[in-house]
């Protein structure tokens, strides 16, 4: 019975943590890590290309930038303003070999979803009664934490300690290049269904659809934190989290065992 409870809950804690590796949305796999020792800035560029359009909470959150913007003067300012501040934490943080636990600093990220969603829904007018902070302001604050959590997963590469400058630039350019493109399809979603009678109706889903995926991102990545022996080390393997799991189930069948023996003596 023991067994059977081991590893049905084995089971549900391993689909737990395939969907949690893929909520990160952030991971270099091996391969990557392989070939860009011999990729070169090339490399890093076509790599930071495909991570930004693979980070979905990065493009969430430029989503949420630009869901109710519709001149071009207006999507140029906020769009540069979330560069400027990722690009600076990116650069300097990875130059200098600052490294923040990326459990904790995705799971600010995926807040800062629920953030600019909640915004968007005039939150703070209709719930708080109080002004909207700056919006320029806190998308380049919010920019330079994103920053930080990009530099976390750069700094997982082979970074090259004569060309380390340029491998960053590069990851940053790429970056920079798979923003344009998700923002290019965001711009020609939301200029279609602008013209629609529901986009007030998508408006409001699609905004209480992002602040759920910044709670449900946020839970996962403390998730993952709370699992770490040590707030300083980069994550774990999925068979360690599983293992963890299952042998902190055998502790607790094994102390109720030796509890049971005892009553059973008295």
């Amino acid at each position: 019975m023991l067994s059977r409870i081991i590893k049905q809950r084995g089971l549900w804690l391993l689909a737990l943590t395939l969907i949690t590796s893929q909520a990160l949305g952030h991971g270099m796999s091996a391969t990557e890590q392989a070939s860009i020792i011999e990729g070169g800035n090339l490399k890093y560029l076509t790599i930071g290309a495909g991570h930004m359009l693979s980070g979905y909470d990065h493009l969430l959150f430029v989503f949420g930038i630009i869901f109710f913007l519709t001149r071009f003067k207006d999507i140029v300012k906020y769009i540069t303003a979330f560069t400027l501040g990722h690009s600076i934490t990116l650069i300097l943080a990875t130059f200098n070999g600052i490294q923040v636990n990326y459990f904790l600093i995705d799971a600010i990220i995926a807040l800062s979803l629920c953030y600019i969603a909640f915004t968007n829904l005039d939150g703070f007018n209709k719930y708080l009664n109080i002004k909207a902070p700056n919006m320029l302001v806190m998308i380049i604050s919010l920019g330079l934490i994103h920053g930080l959590g990009l530099s976390t997963r750069l700094q997982e590469l082979p970074l090259s300690e004569d060309q380390l400058l340029m491998n960053i630039i590069s990851f940053n350019l790429g970056i920079e290049l798979g923003q344009i493109l998700a923002l290019s399809m965001m711009l020609l979603l939301l200029s279609f269904w602008r013209k629609q009678d529901s986009f007030k109706t998508f408006s409001r889903v699609s905004n209480y659809g992002i602040v759920f995926a910044g709670i449900l991102l946020f839970l996962m990545q403390m998730h993952g934190y709370s699992h770490q022996s040590s707030p300083d080390e980069f994550g774990f393997s999925r068979d360690n989290h599983l293992h963890e799991h299952i042998e902190m189930d055998k502790d607790a069948a094994q102390k109720q065992k030796i509890e049971s023996h005892h009553e059973s003596l008295f």
